[in-house]
């Protein structure tokens, strides 16, 4: 054996805890507890745990909400999930101080769901005109050296009403 951290599926998985923003700690370190994997939600059951997170300064956390609704739904939804989820660790790397990964990981996401959300986005009750146009200026501001990010107070509103 390699002597690497596994999962009880005998994927590689670190054992180590995290912090709100995804970053590993010392083992024995208090952290937050992860997202369980692979959880099948209804859509709004999904914007509505992934916002519960991203306003409590869990945007990594957020993005596996996002990433078990990609994987799990409908494949036509697919694109706008897959675009929350990098919108999602966009502002990670925005709040951890990736201000080039940040910036890109905004941009894609943003371009995601513009492109891909198609008739799902309205019927999801998800806003994304404002969406788009929060990762877009979050972006500029990031890549211009605006001040630091701090991941809930940048969160934003899945939602047009929130």
């Amino acid at each position: 054996m390699d002597g690497r951290d596994r999962d009880a599926g005998g994927r590689a998985r670190s054992a180590r805890p995290r912090d709100g923003l995804g970053r590993p700690l010392a083992h024995g370190a208090p952290g937050v507890e992860r997202q369980p994997e692979g959880v099948v939600r209804s859509p709004a059951e999904t914007v509505r745990e992934a916002q519960r997170l991203l306003d409590a300064g869990m945007p990594f956390h957020a993005h596996e909400v996002f990433e078990d609704a990609w994987k799990s739904g409908p494949r036509a939804a697919a694109p706008l999930w897959r675009g929350l989820a990098q919108l999602a660790v966009g502002l990670t790397h925005a709040a951890r101080g990736n201000a080039v990964g940040g910036a890109r990981l905004l941009r894609r996401g943003a371009a995601g769901i513009e492109e891909g959300a198609g008739p799902q986005g309205a019927a999801y009750g998800i806003d994304v005109p404002g969406l788009v146009r929060w990762a877009r200026e979050l972006a500029v501001r990031v890549e211009g050296g605006g001040p630091a990010v701090d991941a809930a107070r940048e969160a934003p509103r899945l939602g047009a009403a929130g």
